[in-house]
């Protein structure tokens, strides 16, 4: 749900074309990783879903997710959670679950031909495709606003969006947006995914994209929506 890969070639060379040699470039919101994945070292992703941070670290060590989740292994999973392993349950939890939402409902569908799509084989092949590019990127499992930041680090927050469906956790807007008035005092460089941002924040880039992720959209619907790309300039004022 809301993953960059789509957009990642056109924001990464904005976010980091001032980047400095040896700069931190972090994530405080790392989700699933299609964005850090592309990026040199050093960097750090962050999120504060556990068990997602335990998958990717498991990805990132050689672990192979089953190429099978039954809907009654999905069930029992998301009702029996501290019974099985976080990064199985971070697995099944987001890859399993419709639009990758934490355990939104069972993953199904069918394939063009008409025949039943298997969904943990697909995410297992994603992920493994992944994983090679994953492996020295330090993830920690941590709130965005208390991580201790290396000086003048790079940092590209993909917060869930505001109106939008919800992840695991609710999300305090006005606190995130002071966070980074607060960060760029500073002396760090950040730029922000949303659809809106405060007057304060300036739009760098914007393209329309199809996304499923609007509250009231219907399982299977999608609808246009604004990407966005915004960063708190030098000139602005808060």
């Amino acid at each position: 749900m809301g993953s960059k890969n789509r957009i990642a070639k056109e924001i990464l060379p904005i976010i980091l074309k001032d980047r400095k040699e040896g700069q931190f470039y972090i994530e405080p919101f790392v989700g699933g990783g299609n964005i850090i994945d592309k990026v040199d070292n050093p960097r750090i992703g962050l999120d504060i879903n556990k068990y997602l941070i335990a998958l990717l670290n498991a990805l990132a060590t050689g672990w192979h997710p089953p190429k099978v989740i039954t809907e009654e292994l999905y069930k029992k999973v998301k009702n029996n959670q501290n019974e099985f392993p976080d990064y199985l349950v971070g697995f099944i939890g987001i890859c399993c679950s419709f639009g990758a939402k934490w355990f939104g409902g069972y993953a199904r569908g069918n394939k063009t031909n008409g025949e039943p799509r298997n969904y943990a084989l697909e995410q297992y092949n994603n992920v493994l495709k992944q994983s090679v590019n994953i492996k020295d990127v330090v993830f920690r499992n941590i709130d965005y606003s208390e991580f201790e930041y290396p000086d003048n680090s790079l940092i590209y927050c993909d917060p869930p969006y505001e109106s939008t469906t919800k992840y695991k956790d609710n999300f305090n807007y006005n606190k995130f947006w002071q966070w980074c008035r607060d960060m760029k005092k500073k002396g760090h460089t950040l730029f922000v995914s949303e659809y809106n941002a405060p007057n304060d924040f300036e739009c760098i880039w914007e393209k329309e994209v199809s996304c499923s992720i609007d509250s009231k959209a219907k399982q299977g619907e999608y609808k246009k929506s604004v990407e966005k790309l915004f960063k708190l300039g030098d000139a602005l004022e808060w």
